[in-house]
C-alpha cells in the first residue's frame, strides 16, 4: 500500500530535521560538561597528568571537564564504561598502558568489551618512561654491570615491583627474560611500599614509571642507570637507554592519551585532538606536565591506535612469559 504524498514529505521532512540536528549538535560540541573517566586512583601518575591536561582543554572547550576516578580489574571497569557509552564525545576516557594493554590481557574472562573495537582513539598526549633504578649498595651502575652481576649470582638477586600484573612487574619480567637471568621477583602492595623497599636495600633493583622516582634520584637516595624507552628521554637525556646500554631491543615505558567510545563522529574527534593538542602546546601546561615527570608527546589517532597495538604485543609477551593468569 502506498503512503500519501504528503505523509511520504513529512517522513522525509523529518529525517533531514533530524539529521540537521545532529550535525549543529557535533558543531556546537560541547554544549554541557564532559565526563572523564581515569582508571586510577586520586594522585596517582595518570590522575596527576590528566587534571594538568583536561583543566586547560577545559578552558578551551568552554565546559567543565569532570574527573571521575573508577579503579578496579585492573582498570577495566573505567574502561567498560566509556566502551559501552554513548558516541557524543561526553563521555571518555584517559587511557593509560596498564588499563588499555596490561588489563585487558590478564582480566580476559571477565572483559565485556574489546580493546581495538570497542574505542576511537582521539590521540597520546604523554610519555612516562620506565626507570631502572637500584638501591645504592649494589655492586652495578649500568646494565651490563647488572646482568654480569645477576648471572654470577643466580636467584640472589631481589627485584622489586608494585605488584603483580602491575606495570613494573611486567616490564622488570621482559628485562629479566632478555637478559636471560634468573632473579627474585619481589611484589609490593603498590607503588609506595616498592619505592621504600628498594630504597632501604629489602629489594636491589627495579624498573618501573620514572615519576615515582624523580625525587628519590635526585636526592641521592637510589642510583638510576637507564631508561626504558626506544630514545632517551628529554627529562634525564644523560641517562642512555636500557636499549643501547646493555639491552638491544628492550623497550618498555608508559603512556596516556585520551579515547572515546566507538563510532564517535569524526567533528567530535577532531574537536578534542585540537584542543588536547593547544592544550599540550601551552608552555605553563607542558612545564607542569614536566614537573610531574611526564615527557608531552602528541600524536594522532592512528599513531595512538598503532602505539597500542604495538604495546599489546610486548606486554603480551611478559605476560605469558611471567605465565600471569587472573581469573
Amino acid at each position: 500500500m502506498r503512503l500519501p504524498t504528503m505523509y511520504l514529505a513529512a517522513i522525509v521532512t523529518t529525517a533531514h530535521w533530524t539529521a540537521s540536528m545532529t550535525h549543529a549538535a557535533q558543531v556546537d560540541y560541547p554544549t554541557k560538561p564532559i565526563r572523564l573517566l581515569v582508571p586510577q586512583t586520586t594522585g596517582s601518575s595518570t590522575d596527576t597528568m590528566s587534571r594538568v591536561l583536561f583543566a586547560k582543554m577545559s578552558e578551551i572547550l568552554g565546559q567543565q571537564i569532570v574527573i571521575d576516578n573508577r579503579t578496579g580489574a585492573g582498570g577495566t571497569m573505567a574502561g567498560s564504561i566509556v566502551a559501552h557509552s554513548e558516541p557524543d564525545g561526553y563521555t571518555l576516557l584517559c587511557s593509560a598502558t596498564p588499563s588499555q594493554v596490561i588489563g585487558p590481557q590478564l582480566y580476559r574472562k571477565s572483559m565485556n568489551y574489546d580493546t581495538f573495537k570497542d574505542f576511537t582513539p582521539i590521540g597520546k598526549f604523554a610519555v612516562t618512561h620506565n626507570m631502572l633504578v637500584a638501591n645504592l649498595k649494589m655492586p652495578f651502575n649500568n646494565v651490563k654491570e647488572l646482568i654480569a652481576h645477576a648471572r654470577a649470582n643466580p636467584g640472589k638477586l631481589n627485584w622489586g615491583n608494585a605488584g603483580t600484573g602491575f606495570q613494573s612487574h611486567l616490564a622488570g619480567v621482559l628485562f629479566t627474560h632478555m637478559a636471560n637471568v634468573n632473579v627474585l621477583h619481589v611484589a609490593y602492595k603498590g607503588a609506595g611500599p616498592m619505592v621504600t623497599g628498594v630504597i632501604s636495600g629489602e629489594s636491589h633493583v627495579t624498573l618501573g614509571p620514572a615519576p615515582a622516582w624523580m625525587v628519590h634520584v635526585n636526592s641521592g637516595r637510589v642510583r638510576a642507570m637507564a631508561m626504558g624507552g626506544e630514545k632517551r628521554s628529554t627529562l634525564w637525556p644523560d641517562l642512555p637507554t636500557i636499549h643501547e646500554s646493555g639491552l638491544p631491543g628492550y623497550k618498555s615505558d608508559g603512556w596516556a592519551g585520551l579515547m572515546g567510545p566507538k563510532r564517535l563522529p569524526k567533528q567530535i574527534m577532531d574537536k578534542l585532538h585540537a584542543a588536547m593538542t593547544q592544550a599540550m602546546n601551552d608552555p605553563v601546561t607542558s612545564e607542569m606536565m614536566k614537573k610531574v615527570g611526564a615527557e608531552p608527546s602528541l600524536s594522532s589517532p592512528d599513531e595512538f591506535r598503532e602505539l597500542i597495538a604495538k604495546d599489546w604485543k610486548s606486554f603480551g609477551e611478559a605476560i605469558r612469559v611471567a605465565n600471569l593468569k587472573i581469573e
